[in-house]
């Protein structure tokens, strides 16, 4: 395959491809590529927290050593000697992974962190400035390798990573509690807050089966099931630290629900009364449409008979025209100069 065809991070690792062919290497982080189910090695181990990551690797030749979970279990890390990070997009995030991964990775292992500049991948020298001396031992493509050896253990402790606040809506006091990376993890963002406010005054369409896709830290499904208790609600979203967030923050507010792992309808085969969503478009740093067209487009197929589509996005996205060519009625239920909420009906 190309070089072309690989990340900028990944076209810096493939220029010490010769280290790692002796090595059983544990491949973790934010992977944006396929360069982890080709490349040499003695044996190769995937970990993805990210489920579209996770279904495009485990079709790989590789498919077999590819997992995907918030955190790898304790026999994943079992004879290997070499870990390559990808940096995620934040560094928050990056902590989190690398507490665990350093936690776990047997003692003298070979560490790798690759990551794009603009990212932030320079503050691992000072994040990880315990265990000793890190080198960057490559700087090209605008990105940063750095190496070092485990000769300790990070501690941790996955209670210590929770981050949790309160709101209170419409007289409920709920209860938000999420990890590292999640989206509106410390507080609830204007683009959730203007769609709950739209929704609360739209309540005729608020009933029966609801979908709630890129769920992130649970906060639209949390607040539906708590005012509108004999709702089936089923949350949905790519990322595992997500799944996990949805799940704690359901279980603290006493609401049932379906969590799964879905890249938009990729696990989802019911139909639905009403499908929300406060819908990511961004992959990384880079702006991406991908999943948000998706969820447009393939709507339809899971919406139940008169069922609704409402989500909200920043003003400048071009949706209304993929709605438009999508949906029988499309209207602006509610707006502010930076977002939209829309509602789709076939």
């Amino acid at each position: 395959m190309a070089t072309s065809a690989f990340t900028p991070a990944s076209q810096v690792l493939e220029r010490h491809h010769t280290f790692f062919n002796d090595k059983n290497v544990l491949i973790a982080g934010d992977i944006q590529d396929s360069y982890p189910s080709i490349m040499s090695a003695n044996q190769v181990k995937i970990h993805c927290t990210q489920f579209h990551t996770y279904l495009r690797l485990k079709a790989s030749a590789r498919g077999n050593h590819t997992y995907f979970s918030l955190l790898p279990e304790a026999d994943f890390y079992v004879g290997m000697n070499t870990l390559i990070y990808y940096w995620p997009k934040t560094k928050s995030e990056a902590q989190f992974q690398l507490s665990y991964l350093l936690h776990n990775m047997p003692k003298d292992s070979d560490i790798f962190i690759i990551g794009e500049n603009r990212t932030g991948v320079k503050s691992v020298e000072a994040l990880l400035s315990d265990f000793g001396t890190i080198q960057k031992i490559d700087s090209a493509r605008r990105c940063g390798l750095y190496h070092f050896q485990a000769d300790s253990r990070l501690a941790f402790d996955l209670d210590e990573w929770w981050l949790s606040y309160h709101l209170t809506i419409e007289n409920q006091n709920i209860e938000i509690k999420s990890l590292p990376g999640v989206f509106s993890q410390k507080g609830l963002d204007a683009g959730s807050e203007l769609l709950l406010n739209a929704l609360m005054d739209r309540t005729d369409i608020i009933k029966g089966n609801v979908l709630d896709v890129g769920c992130g830290s649970g906060i639209l499904s949390t607040v539906l099931g708590k005012l509108y208790p004999d709702l089936a609600l089923t949350l949905s979203d790519v990322s595992s630290a997500a799944i996990e967030s949805s799940k704690a923050t359901l279980n603290s507010n006493s609401v049932n629900a379906t969590v799964m792992a879905s890249d938009v309808f990729s696990s989802l085969n019911d139909k639905y009364h009403l499908i929300v969503s406060n819908p990511p478009f961004h992959d990384g740093k880079q702006t991406d449409y991908t999943a948000v067209n998706k969820l447009i487009k393939e709507a339809k197929k899971h919406l139940k008979l008169n069922g609704y589509l409402c989500i909200v996005a920043n003003s400048f996205l071009p949706y209304q025209t993929i709605l438009d060519e999508t949906f029988k009625s499309v209207e602006v239920i509610a707006q502010t100069t930076k977002f939209k909420v829309y509602l789709a009906s076939h």
